[in-house]
């Protein structure tokens, strides 16, 4: 397998997992919980998730012949009044992620080392993914803090949860770590 094809295979699992860790947290709360801010001036799930699909669409929309950054994107409204319902936010998250993963779709050897814009500065197709993983996973990383905020002592761990790690090692491995 050649290192371009590992690269796309790895990055498209990485986006997938914190796509996954999201809808994992989406599913754990209420539509009221999805809006719940800690303050007037911090965002919601609703807010962010409607953020990051403002960006994906933005970016991975024709990534390969024009700017990431569309003159017809308003990112400040990507902050204001997110979708009322859970199914509205679904379909706002679904369709930034699929425009994602059409982009990942559309690299392959003969253009894998082509030069991309975000916001007027040049991008190989490495730095360009790697940049907006980075990003993605911070927000992913908000929505799973927010989640756990609400969700207290009733949240279901995303991973191993504290305190298991033995166990999980122990039916993972057939031992306990030492």
């Amino acid at each position: 397998m050649s290192l371009s094809r590992h690269y796309l295979e790895n990055v498209r699992f990485e986006f997938e997992r914190y796509k996954t860790m999201g809808e994992k947290t989406f599913k754990q709360l209420s539509p009221q919980e999805l809006h719940w801010r800690p303050s007037e001036n911090d965002n919601s799930i609703a807010i962010i998730a409607k953020h990051l699909a403002g960006n994906m669409l933005s970016r991975w929309t024709n990534f390969l012949t024009e700017d990431g950054e569309k003159p017809w994107r308003h990112r400040d409204t990507e902050f204001e009044d997110p979708p009322n319902t859970k199914e509205e936010l679904m379909l706002v998250w679904e369709k930034g992620w699929q425009c994602l993963f059409q982009a990942i779709e559309a690299v392959n050897e003969s253009n894998f080392d082509a030069n991309i814009k975000i916001r007027g500065k040049k991008h190989s197709i490495v730095q360009a993914f790697n940049r907006q993983l980075a990003h993605y996973a911070s927000h992913v990383g908000q929505i799973v803090m927010l989640g756990k905020m609400i969700k207290g002592s009733a949240w279901t761990s995303l991973s191993i949860p504290k305190g298991q790690s033995e166990a999980f090692n122990k039916n993972l491995f057939g031992k306990t770590s030492s």
